[in-house]
């Protein structure tokens, strides 16, 4: 199942989805959805019938009726507005491996208050998210994980420098320094310029505290760098300095690199680094 979620980060109130394991019994489910509903200032608005009807990655008891103690991972959608809007088909993926998993969808985005800064102030938002997530009882909070696919690269490993509560972090297809995405992407200058108030030349300071590069020496947790040889979003460079960064302050980060593909894997090879990443993050579960 996945839930709508209203919930409150530095005053505004942001809109995300909540996904629980699609093996787990409805009522169950529903049981768990509750307890969130308890949690102050956050507020289920809604749910949303999960399409998955594979059941075999994860198997919980149909009887039991107590709740699970379950891993959880963090998406952080990339993009902005409606150009890489949360993929609720991802949920459901990550969901059905047997964690919960929450994606915000960041304040100005999807009805949520507020202004979507594009990896600044929204940051919070994964970090206000976490924060109460961790404090639910069917959260497992030793395994918290966080996952940043493009521009949630920024988001992830802002929430990974700064959250004492993230185990493992996976940064798919991300951006490593916005400067650089900057120069390879002019058809997203405009966009940046105004978003984060001008070039990497008027305001430096705001492109590098956008840069997971920037935070490398403070990520205490494993790290998977995942992308496509091919990718022309964001170039696969991205992940090979940040290879060289993390390995730099003392990191030994782990790599799944995939020939010839691009920014969106094709449905196998995502079905199959799909299953290869959450085998990864099991390894340290």
């Amino acid at each position: 199942m996945i839930y709508h979620i209203d919930y409150v980060s530095e005053g505004l109130h942001v809109k995300g989805y909540l996904g629980l394991p699609p093996q787990l019994p409805r009522t169950l489910s529903h049981k768990m959805a509750e307890a969130v509903d308890t949690m102050h200032g956050v507020t289920v608005t809604g749910t949303l019938a999960c399409s998955i009807l594979n059941r075999e990655p994860a198997s919980f008891e149909e009887s039991s009726n107590e709740s699970p103690k379950l891993p959880l991972v963090i998406y952080c959608r990339g993009g902005i507005g409606r150009i890489g809007a949360v993929r609720l088909k991802w949920v459901e993926e990550f969901s059905s491996q047997g964690y919960a998993v929450f994606a915000p969808a960041y304040r100005g985005n999807e009805g949520s208050e507020g202004r979507d800064e594009f990896g600044g102030a929204d940051t919070m938002d994964v970090i206000s998210a976490i924060d109460w997530l961790s404090r639910i009882s069917w959260i497992d909070s030793s395994r918290i994980h966080v996952l940043g696919f493009s521009r949630g690269a920024i988001n992830a490993a802002v929430a990974a420098a700064a959250s004492p509560h993230i185990s493992r972090m996976i940064l798919w297809s991300g951006v490593s320094d916005l400067t650089q995405t900057y120069e390879e992407r002019i058809d997203l200058r405009r966009m940046m310029k105004r978003v984060i108030g001008g070039s990497p030349a008027k305001v430096p300071e705001q492109y590098l505290l956008r840069s997971p590069l920037h935070y490398a020496d403070r990520i205490p947790c494993p790290v998977l760098l995942v992308h496509g040889t091919q990718d022309e979003q964001v170039l696969v460079q991205h992940s090979y300095r940040m290879l060289d960064k993390l390995r730099e302050c003392g990191h030994e980060p782990q790599t799944h690199l995939y020939e010839g593909l691009g920014h969106h894997f094709p449905p196998p090879q995502h079905a199959a680094a799909i299953h290869r990443m959450f085998d990864w993050l099991k390894k340290g579960d």
